[in-house]
């Protein structure tokens, strides 16, 4: 069924009932992506004396306790208070939750032995729009990305004048299918978490960075309404669940 949006003084129609759901559900075994040299997470049942809480074991309830890293396991939203020496909360950086977004594929550049994403490449598939939100699909997007353990892997990474490139056009939040947009090893630089949120001259408060998506490949590049929701979790990350709605 169509909806008309009004959004920022733009009219437009989606269809709610046709959800794209582009986030990576956590699970307690090896299939989980893992990334930063963590484990599986954990989720198992409560053990109080002779309780155990799993209705297969006689309790009344199932009554889970889940151990796991918001930056490590899954599909989660950062903000800049994930590299600022003082504490900021993504609760207090993401107050409202629907943005206009395009999906963009991008193919990283070799550059010895790392691989790239360039500034050039996002002119190249924005082509002169300026979404709140970009989605970022690295090429190739095989299916090993939604269980790949990705620790010692040298991943693709944005390069510093791209992240500022998004910032400098209004791009305020950013997603994309990595554990990071920096380098897995880089001394602690975080050229491109910093460029993006202008950190530290005077942080992007308001500005987020989702990773470890999954953007299905029948999900196509263009616009699209993105419902970017999270946990309630005080903290600089927060696990979080996109879900995006074709414009019309």
């Amino acid at each position: 069924m169509k909806t008309t949006i009004e959004h920022n003084g733009k009219s437009f129609s989606v269809d709610f009932s046709k959800p794209l759901d582009i986030s990576i559900p956590l699970q307690a075994t090896e299939e989980n992506p893992l990334a930063w040299y963590q484990n599986e997470p954990t989720i198992e049942p409560v053990k109080m004396g002779d309780w155990t809480g799993k209705v297969s074991e006689g309790a009344s309830v199932n009554f889970n306790n889940v151990f796991f890293n918001p930056h490590a396991h899954g599909t989660h939203t950062e903000c800049f208070g994930h590299i600022s020496e003082g504490f900021y909360s993504v609760n207090e950086a993401l107050k409202t939750f629907f943005f206009l977004a395009e999906v963009i594929s991008v193919k990283p550049e070799k550059l010895d032995d790392d691989e790239i994403i360039s500034e050039e490449s996002f002119a190249r598939a924005l082509n002169g729009k300026t979404p709140e939100a970009i989605i970022i699909r690295t090429l190739p997007n095989t299916l090993e990305k939604k269980s790949k353990h990705w620790s010692d892997t040298n991943w693709p990474f944005l390069h510093e004048k791209a992240a500022l490139y998004l910032r400098e056009i209004g791009v305020k939040h950013l997603l994309i299918d990595l554990p990071s947009v920096d380098k897995e090893k880089d001394e602690g630089k975080l050229l491109a978490h910093k460029a993006f949120w202008n950190y530290p001259e005077n942080p992007c408060h308001d500005c987020t960075i989702t990773e470890l998506i999954y953007i299905p490949d029948l999900v196509k590049d263009g616009a699209y309404l993105l419902n970017l929701q999270i946990a309630s979790f005080y903290n600089d990350a927060s696990p979080s669940k996109p879900v995006l709605y074709k414009i019309i």
